[in-house]
């Protein structure tokens, strides 16, 4: 693309010239206001960090944005309304600087730095009462853990590299799990030791399956190999991207000259993950997209299913099950498997139910004991959120299963028709949402799709043994 001779340049440090404004005083609020919108519609279309500034050019605010000119205008349009909080900084506010970034992640990370050191005016204050999460890449172990946590200085963290604090924890979750696309380590809490021979019998989990993990648990990748992403990750965390790539093509053509070259296919591929951060899934990465375009945003709708749950940990993977028969001839069951609030079809799987043909209760409970059996005894992991169809007695149904199992689940939630009401495991009332909830409808979404997969497959069953194919 040719340079635009009218874009501005940025300087050395990334940060764009900013026009000397008017002395303070010398225009109305609406004049200001005025002035600090134009300039916010001209910044380029880019991620960046802003810096609010005051007419001594002390800074009252720093903010992130994925496209500076609409996040920073949004301040200065007539309607705004920036909460009680912040609302005054409007009759501060006279001027601003935006530093350019490469990416959300660099402004994510950008942002952080520059709140710890400035510690603006209107900026949540990092020394009250609030706790702000924190990035922990452990070191005590052979396959360190990449997490989110609130609590750093907890002892299984004792000499672990912590960054932070964050103040948005959506969005540092967000970045990690971008993050785990390109350097595939591991956030789950299993310990685990290299080279014990339970490894090789471990399932692992579905992120390895995605592509995000290199599956230490199932003894998937060396020791020597996975510590070498958490390197690269953690020299990601303390540089811009542009000089990380800099520094992985001289690592990639390092491993070639030298004949290594499944570990230089390695380094390409992050290279090029890096360079892709910020594009939508598309049909290369095994998702469905075209179901997303009948749906709300994947990530609004799991944020807000957590914050109905009353969960802080992710829930990445979900697993609805639902059962199929028709006046008990060819009952089935069926499982599919979301993640990250998308359809995951290659994890879709369908029973044939043999023992309980005309019980919905026992029905359910042999297909959730068949799939569950291995987690049951700790040979691999539960997924984050399981989803029953049905209300409080098929709840009640998988939850028997589970009790006599040695491992269980983590969250089980059952999604009855009609008043869709959400019962959750342990909890005496249901859980009421508005018809037009994120979460609710993240919900219906794998509960409906677990009835079409099992309504598909008592209809094939149907067929064969009606036109005996």
């Amino acid at each position: 693309m040719p340079d635009d001779p009218d874009a501005p340049i940025a300087d050395s440090e990334g940060f764009l010239p900013a026009d000397s404004p008017p002395p303070w005083g010398s225009e109305s609020r609406e004049a200001r206001l005025g002035r600090l919108l134009r300039r916010a519609r001209d910044l380029p279309a880019s991620p960046g960090v802003y810096l609010m500034k005051d007419s001594k050019g002390v800074v009252l605010y720093v903010g992130k944005a994925g496209r500076l000119p609409d996040r920073v205008s949004s301040y200065f349009v007539p309607s705004a309304d920036l909460g009680p909080a912040k609302q005054p900084m409007l009759d501060l506010v006279h001027d601003f600087d935006v530093l350019l970034c490469d990416g959300e992640w660099e402004a994510l990370l950008t942002e952080n730095r520059l709140i710890k050191d400035i510690r603006p005016r209107f900026n949540a204050r990092l020394s009250d009462d609030k706790t702000f999460p924190y990035l922990v890449v452990t070191q005590g172990e052979d396959f360190p853990r990449v997490l989110v946590t609130r609590e750093p200085a907890s002892p299984e963290f004792r000499a672990a590299r912590v960054f932070g604090p964050f103040v948005s924890p959506g969005s540092l979750r967000d970045a990690v799990a971008l993050a785990q696309r390109i350097f595939r380590f591991r956030t789950c809490k299993l310990d685990i030791v290299a080279g014990d021979p339970r490894n090789r019998f471990f399932r692992p989990c579905l992120l390895h399956a995605i592509g995000q993990c290199t599956a230490p648990c199932a003894d998937k990748v060396t020791r020597e190999a996975y510590r070498a992403d958490i390197d690269r990750f953690i020299r990601f965390l303390s540089s811009k991207r542009s000089a990380m790539l800099r520094e992985l093509q001289a690592e990639m053509d390092r491993l070639a000259s030298e004949k290594l070259f499944e570990q230089a296919a390695v380094v390409r591929d992050q290279i090029r993950a890096i360079e892709r951060l910020n594009e939508r899934a598309s049909v290369r990465d095994r998702w469905q997209p075209e179901t997303e375009i009948t749906y709300i945003d994947p990530k609004r709708s799991v944020k807000s299913l957590m914050r109905a749950l009353g969960v802080e940990e992710p829930i990445r993977c979900i697993e609805g099950f639902d059962i199929a028969h028709l006046m008990g001839g060819e009952t089935v069951g069926s499982k599919v498997c979301f993640i990250d609030g998308r359809p995951f079809r290659d994890e879709y799987r369908r029973y044939r139910v043999r023992t309980a043909l005309n019980d919905d209760f026992a029905s359910m409970r042999e297909v959730v004991s068949r799939r569950y059996r291995e987690a049951g005894k700790g040979h691999e992991l539960y997924p984050d959120l399981i989803l029953i169809d049905g209300g409080l007695g098929q709840l009640g149904a998988a939850m028997d299963v589970f009790e006599g199992l040695t491992a269980r689940p983590r969250l089980v939630v059952s999604l009855a028709k009609k008043e869709e009401l959400i019962f959750v495991q342990g909890r005496s009332e249901p859980i009421r949402l508005g018809r037009d909830n994120p979460g609710l409808r993240l919900l219906q979404q794998v509960r409906d799709e677990a009835h079409r997969f099992a309504q598909h497959y008592h209809h094939v069953l149907r067929r064969k043994r009606t036109l005996g194919e």
